[in-house]
């Protein structure tokens, strides 16, 4: 896809969303949606398409960092809740507690009977979320093999990009077939018909941020909420000074732009 047809159509879409944020404050919605996938599937970028458009406040990103050793003697779903959404409000979780399914089965960060616990029990925990009035949409987005090989590539010598790479990210390569396996477990024990998985293609990234979005808005219904059209006042001329003037003492960054 050209970059001109992706902007223009992305536009289209973030108009839409920005629409939908209107209506999520107004009825007072909960909304829950999870991005998961393979390393370098385009989460991120993902992620940024829906969010860069709308309030923070209303569309909240959650990426957790690796559990401290207090979390680690939690239940496992308890660091989570505490980011759950409250009336009006959109909680992305980049990556969630399906890391008991993913990251952490293959690398061995949990034992067996912990990830048996988590996949026959996720489904009965989700079933309470849904249940309580919470709208959770799950998302899987998928990459090939090679595309994922040419995106890790491209961050070695990208000084932007370095960050992104772990040891982490270099065993998912190696273990391709292990993530597959741990997937196709995963989504055989927690694709239920009220928290059902949903796969994006992500080889080509425009499009799966596009068709990411364009289905994103026709699993919340919404309609345009009406804004009253605002009109600026005149500022007022009340204890007018050169307000300018007192800044040229103060500490100015050097415009070297």
């Amino acid at each position: 896809m050209k970059t001109n047809q992706y902007t223009k159509e992305l536009r289209k879409l973030q108009t839409e969303v920005c629409k939908l944020q209107d209506w999520v404050k107004l009825k007072g919605l909960r909304v829950i949606i999870i991005f998961e996938g393979r390393d370098a599937a385009g989460k991120g970028g993902v992620i940024r398409a829906l969010t860069e458009r709308v309030s923070p406040r209303v569309f909240r990103v959650v990426a957790l960092p690796t559990p401290s050793d207090r979390e680690k003697t939690q239940l496992y779903l308890q660091r989570y809740l505490s980011f759950f959404p409250a009336a009006g409000e959109v909680v992305i979780f980049d990556r969630s507690w399906y890391n008991r399914a993913g990251v952490e089965n293959v690398l061995g960060f949990c034992t067996q009977e912990q990830k048996r616990n988590f996949l026959k029990n996720c489904p009965e925990a989700e079933k309470f979320i849904v249940d309580g009035g919470i709208q959770l949409i799950k998302i899987w987005l998928e990459v090939g093999q090679k595309e994922q090989r040419k995106r890790f590539s491209a961050r070695i010598d990208d000084p932007m990009r370095q960050w992104k790479l772990s040891p982490t990210d270099l065993e998912s390569i190696r273990r391709w077939y292990d993530y597959s396996k741990a997937r196709d477990e995963m989504l055989e024990a927690t694709d239920k018909p009220y928290a059902p998985w949903f796969i994006v293609r992500s080889d080509d990234k425009k499009k799966a941020r596009l068709n990411t979005l364009a289905f994103l808005l026709k699993q919340i219904p919404y309609k345009p909420v009406k804004r009253q059209r605002v009109k600026l006042p005149s500022p007022s001329k009340k204890g007018k000074y050169d307000d300018q003037k007192s800044l040229k003492k103060r500490r100015h960054i050097p415009e070297k732009y």
